[in-house]
């Protein structure tokens, strides 16, 4: 697997394009995450601005050093940032690594933009890194995270107890995730599927709010 994503990378697709994070970015993304809904199921409270900074700050340095790639997401039509997502525990040796901290403000939970994010993470990690693994971890009790990764074609692997520990010192049972190379040309037909139904469905909506 190539290992060395350069920067910046853009992740083009219709709704949302996938952004190189960097500095500039961190002003948008810590206003966004002071909603404290986003982060019921993390092992921190990203809504507190300083574990926020050390989170950022974290991800940039594990991007320097080629653990790690984080993006912003662009709503392209409203022209804004709403959230981020990153590639993690990148191992190249290994042609494996993690789809993960992916966050939305609740404005956009629902829509299509995490279905498009996925495909546009999804595609990059086969057909350009030509990955034979991609990865996705979620808390145990998180049942609409663990619905939308099954959504787009996440085969679940089991439950890693006592996986991580929260913030708080308590322990969190993660449930394990994965797309292999050899399931992802009809995984992404199912995705890109799902995509399009979503965002006519979005459009019907939108439509139907502006005529009321």
């Amino acid at each position: 697997m190539n290992d060395g994503i350069s920067y910046p990378t853009i992740l083009t697709g219709k709704t949302v394009d996938l952004l190189s994070m960097n500095n500039d970015h961190f002003i948008d993304l810590e206003t966004l995450a002071r909603d404290r809904r986003i982060w019921e199921f993390y092992t921190y409270d990203g809504s507190d601005p300083n574990t926020f900074r050390n989170v950022f700050t974290s991800a940039i340095i594990e991007k320097e050093k080629g653990n790690q790639f984080p993006f912003v997401i662009f709503h392209k039509r409203e022209n804004k940032i709403i959230g981020s997502t990153r590639f993690l525990d990148i191992q190249a040796n290994y042609k494996k690594l993690e789809i993960g901290s992916t966050w939305i403000h609740p404005d956009y939970w629902s829509t299509e933009v995490n279905l498009e994010c996925k495909l546009l993470l999804l595609t990059y990690c086969f057909e350009n890194l030509q990955a034979v693994r991609v990865q996705f971890k979620t808390d145990e009790n998180n049942l609409r995270s663990r619905k939308a990764i099954e959504k787009i074609g996440g085969q679940f692997e089991g439950i890693l107890r006592n996986d991580m520990i929260r913030d708080n010192n308590t322990k969190r049972n993660s449930a394990y995730y994965s797309i292999i190379e050899e399931e992802w040309n009809s995984k992404k037909i199912k995705l890109a599927s799902l995509y399009q139904i979503k965002t006519h469905r979005t459009t019907l909506e939108a439509d139907s709010q502006l005529k009321i």
